[in-house]
């Protein structure tokens, strides 16, 4: 008897075991099949401050949609543009949503490699921005949603315009600024006339040159695709550009882009700069800048032609074309680029950092209005940049500071390299501009362009 009951005991744990596994197995049920049922959206972001902000609040996406996971690819500016544009061309599927410039969303929504974004009434796509709505629709359809954008602005020191006697207009000429500079050009006592960037890239000195080059009535490429590099527009820019750096800049302006500059300015050195809006709340900011008081905002100044002498640059999220999860990316970038998410970063962190450039409505909140004392000067900017009419004389292209075309990375990294070289005395303006013209034409050329 007692022997039965000890191999009865075992026998009764099992079943009672076996029992609680069958109800565990049934409670877990449904979340097994929640979890399955879930989709995974592989999210591919540059490694900036307001992405890096996303990605934090999106948590709040994920509550209201538990069937969507979020997966972040973050990555730096050059090994993002490599990864994806690899990915889109070759179709490889690696990404749901897609960071990419406003310099690959025209190219890519033409070519048929990005869907379609369909928005509601609530999305008020009316509300975007017309310059950074118009550069990333082809035929009038928006290929990608602007999450923050920027264009270029004066920015200068008042106190030395006041010293000087000099009242800044709205709208300045290039004349103004270069005797501005001169003026208030001080190098004994560490502070430059004027800081513009001078070091290579498609998008770092040639993002300035080229607003400099329209403005002086110039263009990349004219109606037959041919370069225009030795045209007289881009020799008087690039010989004015030389001369005024040389005679008012720091030293060594061939080694600088957007950071080393704003590190210049923060600390007193620049007395005008010439840059992306973005710039603005950083030298606005008391605790980035010892010159913070000091500095006043006006329109990037204007030679023979207003037309492109500002930028336009915006970072967008996108969706592949042959994505399978069109629905949930398409919710997400609802979500991240909406007026809500605006209100959600501000309740989060404040006005002052909130998601620039994008929404007429951001703009016209007067909180924001109060926390950003630069807004109306970028909104200002950001309206007059018009990325289909850049040019005094018509061009084939779109574009403010680039073309969009697949080869004008090529072309711009290598004129890029020919400026710089200009600016630093290492070779003269006219050979710089001939050794550009030479590479322009062999690229289009290659690309079929022209014969």
């Amino acid at each position: 008897m007692p022997q039965s009951r000890r191999a009865a005991a075992p026998t009764r744990l099992a079943l009672a075991a076996a029992a609680t596994a069958a109800a565990l197995a049934l409670s877990l049920a449904p979340a097994a099949a929640s979890a399955q049922a879930q989709t995974e959206l592989v999210i591919a972001t540059v490694n900036n401050g307001h992405m890096i902000e996303m990605q934090k609040l999106s948590k709040n996406f994920e509550q209201a949609h538990p069937d969507i996971k979020l997966k972040w690819v973050t990555l730096e500016e050059g090994v993002l543009r490599q990864r994806v544009t690899t990915d889109i061309a070759t179709k490889g599927g690696q990404f749901d949503v897609m960071t990419i410039g406003l310099y690959e969303a025209p190219i890519w929504g033409k070519k048929g490699w990005l869907q379609e974004l369909k928005t509601d009434a609530a999305y008020d796509a009316d509300d975007l921005l017309p310059a950074v709505r118009s550069g990333l629709s082809v035929d009038g359809k928006l290929y990608a949603a602007p999450f923050y954008a920027e264009s270029s602005m004066l920015m200068y020191r008042k106190d030395l315009a006041d010293k000087a006697g000099v009242q800044v207009p709205e709208r300045p000429t290039w004349p103004q600024i270069k005797d501005l500079a001169a003026k208030i050009h001080d190098p004994k006592n560490g502070v430059y006339g004027i800081c513009l960037r001078g070091k290579p890239g498609w998008g770092d000195n040639m993002a300035f040159i080229t607003t400099l080059v329209n403005t002086f009535g110039g263009q990349w490429f004219d109606m037959q695709w041919k370069p225009q590099l030795e045209s007289q527009p881009w020799k008087d820019a690039i010989n004015f550009y030389v001369d005024l750096l040389k005679n008012y800049g720091p030293p060594g302006s061939s080694a600088n882009s957007f950071n080393e500059i704003l590190a210049l300015t923060n600390s007193g050195k620049c007395g005008m700069w010439i840059d992306a809006t973005i710039a603005a709340s950083f030298v606005s900011d008391p605790k980035q800048s010892k010159v913070a008081e000091h500095m006043a905002f006006a329109q990037a100044p204007t030679m023979n032609t207003p037309k492109g002498a500002n930028w336009l640059w915006s970072w967008n999220l996108a969706i592949p074309a042959g994505s399978k999860k069109v629905d949930a990316a398409q919710k997400f970038i609802t979500w991240s680029t909406s007026k809500d998410y605006i209100q959600l970063v501000a309740k989060t962190n404040g006005w002052a950092n909130v998601p620039t450039g994008t929404r007429k409505s951001t703009y016209a909140n007067p909180e924001f209005q109060k926390a950003a004392r630069f807004a109306a000067a970028e909104k200002t900017a950001i309206d007059s940049a018009n990325p289909h009419d850049s040019t005094l004389p018509k061009s084939p292209y779109v574009g403010v500071q680039f073309a969009a075309i697949p080869e004008f990375q090529a072309i711009g990294i290598a004129v890029g390299q020919q400026m710089s070289a200009a600016l630093a005395g290492k070779t003269t303006v006219d050979a710089a501009l001939k050794a550009s013209q030479v590479t322009a034409e062999r690229e289009m050329k290659k690309g079929g362009y022209y014969k």
